[in-house]
């Protein structure tokens, strides 16, 4: 016999969960998609789901605070992990700001659809970049095996060690700046010996403007420099957001 009041809890935590994680994940909760679209596609999922992880759930509390424990677990879980796959695609917008910083372009801000802030012009373009990406070698696809995942590494209803997931969280932040890091690693060696140069160039040349000269360019060669290794840039994220997301997927 069907159990109304235990179907409907279920499909509750169920969809809290499944329903944050979405709304946090790169792709799905950008800003260009509306909450209504997030909204059907959290429910159409969690139906698909349901089925799978339904004998994974505690027996239905005896009492509204029993109910309201179980959900702040589900919605703490998914922000765990979706939160952390959104740090992780910070990355972009630090290697971003560093590029700009070393190109001369660090004041062209723009805001970044991605992260809800204004940023660096080229941090902007790396995180759209980015994004687009993800889909285009279908790597959102493991973002939506890391939904069903998700149950085998948070239990529903158990409170995850909170020692443990600060760390965590640590560790996915000091990765992240890594990875920006070294994906502008190029450029802060291609500054390092233009501005060189530059200071070699004055000291020989004291009554050429360098200033003048310095700055298009930077600008110019640094540009160039971009367009050649953009293509490299990318691959190197790729290939470490698939590395962080494979986990989640089981």
């Amino acid at each position: 016999m069907l159990d109304a009041p235990r179907e409907i809890y279920i499909f509750l935590a169920a969809f809290a969960r499944i329903g944050t994680m979405l709304m946090m994940f790169p792709v799905f909760g950008e800003i260009s998609v509306t909450p209504r679209v997030r909204l059907s596609i959290a429910l159409a999922i969690t139906m698909v789901l349901l089925p799978t992880v339904h004998d994974l759930y505690p027996p239905l509390p005896q009492n509204v605070a029993g109910l309201i424990n179980v959900i702040f677990v589900e919605v703490f879980d998914a922000i765990l992990l979706a939160g952390t796959v959104r740090l992780f695609t910070s990355a972009l917008q630090v290697a971003g700001n560093l590029l700009g910083f070393q190109i001369g372009l660090s004041f062209a801000q723009s805001f970044d659809p991605t992260q809800g802030v204004q940023g660096a012009l080229l941090g902007t373009f790396l995180s759209l970049t980015g994004v687009t990406l993800i889909v285009a070698t279908d790597l959102h696809l493991l973002l939506l095996e890391g939904l069903h995942g998700s149950y085998k590494l948070f239990v529903p209803g158990v409170l995850p060690n909170l020692g443990d997931s600060s760390a965590y969280v640590l560790k996915i932040v000091g990765e992240s700046f890594t990875l920006g890091v070294q994906m502008c690693t190029p450029f802060m060696v291609f500054g390092l010996v233009f501005y060189l140069g530059m200071g070699v160039l004055a000291k020989l040349m004291p009554q050429l403007q360098v200033f003048f000269i310095a700055m298009p360019a930077n600008i110019l060669l640094g540009l160039s420099f971009f367009m050649v290794l953009v293509g490299a840039m990318m691959s190197w994220y790729l290939a470490a957001f698939e590395q962080h997301v494979m986990p989640f997927a089981g």
